[in-house]
């Protein structure tokens, strides 16, 4: 080996090495940057802050909703009473049961359960408008998940919508109802397959499995073209299954598809999962650079911190029951999220620059979980009243508060509460040399104006003033409540205290 060839293989261990450190660590806490550039030949495709029109929208969206839907909803998480919970991973990922409590022959039964799925209350005018009364802006749909099963006709598998009894194309229909309610689409699309005879999970190494995987790849290439074709209105994409040894190692291939299909669909919005650098780095390169538009690590978690994100456009995507995205017939004996807690984690994102994206998994006739309507209701009827510390809002740097979540835009800071103090007296921390500060406060709710003075603690090396806001007495609210305060020009500096001698 020549010194050219030793200084590139020590460059791709290193990368490799740091890779994988970092994909071990990116969703825990900060993201650490590589110690040394490597290069980095098939990185990112464009440019970090798009300013773009599409990508503004997405960061102002606040709300989305995820809609998990296959022929797996017709199962339910459960077959013949026999519940799936201890078999298999997750509703969805049905098909992969196993164990003692696994039907006999479930995987056969699985593959024919699209002679079955003929959802004849499936309207989705219908969804749309729930949506759209709940709050969505976006709408992530699954128009094929690990089991291969395509929700649209596509002209590349014969296992598709138009073999069902159902036969309609499902994703032209959501894509045109929830366009037409306002609501901006993106379509999730699982590149791993199940049951697909050309898929492999290992690196392809002899002639007839690069053969084989090649026509793997080919087939999926066409499948998304395809999608861009048929749904022209599509806003992005959400990618799934994309961990595999065998589609990481085609590194350049989903280089070129990536820009491919943004060549076609000019402002096209795609997360950080759909591929890797040549080195493995997933989600982000091997120099630490986001491989998309935004971060796509967050599912069914949330950043403790905002610097965790190093200025990265982020959504997160949440589930009501713990790890049920399909359709699940029975929530008993599992904790499933309040309306209350969705909320919470809604007002958390935003106040870290990110969106929040509520799953539904419908059953096979197309209706929502009773539960689901429930919440999406009681969503809808917070953010109706809120809405204004919801849309469009950016994180504010101030101290972070334990009595909720900070938003703003431009002038307007919007605390949202929902830890109400026992005193009634809302504090909030300023630094002393912010150029701006609280200047008037009401209640978003009612516009009711509020008692607001300024608070010098006098604590010994404290950066911060702090600003009073008192409730009314009367002011007993049942969910959590938005303060919104005008910012304007401090009046008078604080206080100079002498420091303490220790």
């Amino acid at each position: 080996m020549n010194m050219k060839n030793i200084l590139k293989f020590a460059l791709v261990t290193v990368a490799s090495i740091v890779a994988v450190n970092r994909a071990d660590a990116q969703w825990t806490g900060p993201k650490g940057k590589p110690t040394k550039e490597v290069e980095v030949k098939y990185g990112t495709l464009t440019p970090p802050h798009r300013t773009d029109d599409d990508m503004e929208a997405f960061r102002s969206y606040g709300l989305g909703q995820f809609i998990h839907w296959g022929i797996y909803s017709i199962a339910g998480n459960e077959w013949n009473g026999v519940s799936a919970r201890g078999g298999a991973a997750a509703s969805e990922w049905i098909r992969s049961w196993g164990g003692p409590t696994a039907p006999k022959d479930w995987t056969k039964t699985y593959d024919n359960l699209y002679k079955q799925f003929n959802p004849k209350n499936f309207d989705a005018k219908r969804w749309a408008k729930q949506a759209k009364d709940m709050g969505a802006k976006y709408v992530i749909f699954t128009t094929k998940h690990h089991d291969g099963f395509a929700l649209w006709p596509t002209k590349y598998s014969d296992y598709n919508i138009s073999a069902s009894p159902y036969k309609k194309d499902l994703v032209k229909q959501i894509v045109d109802a929830y366009t037409a309610e306002g609501i901006d689409v993106y379509l999730y699309f699982s590149v791993l397959e199940w049951n697909n005879p050309n898929y492999m999970g290992k690196a392809p190494k002899t002639d007839e499995e690069k053969e084989k995987f090649g026509k793997f790849l080919a087939y999926t290439r066409n499948q998304l073209l395809e999608q861009l074709d048929n749904y022209p209105k599509i806003k992005g994409f959400w990618f799934d299954g994309t961990w595999d040894a065998s589609w990481k190692s085609t590194y350049e291939f989903t280089y070129n598809l990536e820009k491919e299909l943004r060549e076609k669909h000019p402002g096209l919005i795609i997360g950080s999962r759909f591929r890797n650098d040549e080195h493995g780095s997933r989600h982000f390169d091997s120099n630490g650079n986001i491989l998309g538009d935004y971060e796509q690590g967050w599912e069914r978690k949330l950043p403790t911190e905002f610097e965790w994100l190093n200025g990265n456009d982020w959504d997160a995507v949440m589930t009501i029951p713990p790890n049920g995205w399909g359709y699940m017939k029975d929530w008993s004996g599992i904790y499933t999220k309040t309306t209350d807690d969705l909320l919470d984690m809604l007002m958390r994102s935003v106040s870290m620059n990110g969106n929040f994206v509520l799953n539904f998994g419908p059953d096979g006739n197309g209706n929502m979980h009773p539960e689901e309507d429930k919440i999406a209701k009681e969503v809808g009827e917070w953010i109706k009243l809120n809405a204004e510390a919801v849309y469009g809002v950016r994180h504010a740097a101030l101290t972070p508060s334990k009595l909720g979540y900070f938003t703003q835009k431009d002038d307007n800071l919007y605390l949202t509460v929902f830890n109400r103090p026992v005193n009634g007296i809302v504090r909030i921390a300023v630094p002393k040399n912010a150029k701006q500060v609280p200047g008037t406060a009401t209640l978003l709710i009612s516009s009711k104006n509020l008692e607001l003075k300024q608070s010098d603690i006098g604590l010994d090396l404290d950066k911060n003033t702090y600003y009073d806001v008192t409730l009314p007495k009367d002011f007993q609210p049942n969910k959590a409540f938005v303060v919104k305060m005008k910012l304007v020009a401090p009046k008078a500096k604080s206080a100079k205290l002498m420091d303490a001698k220790m």
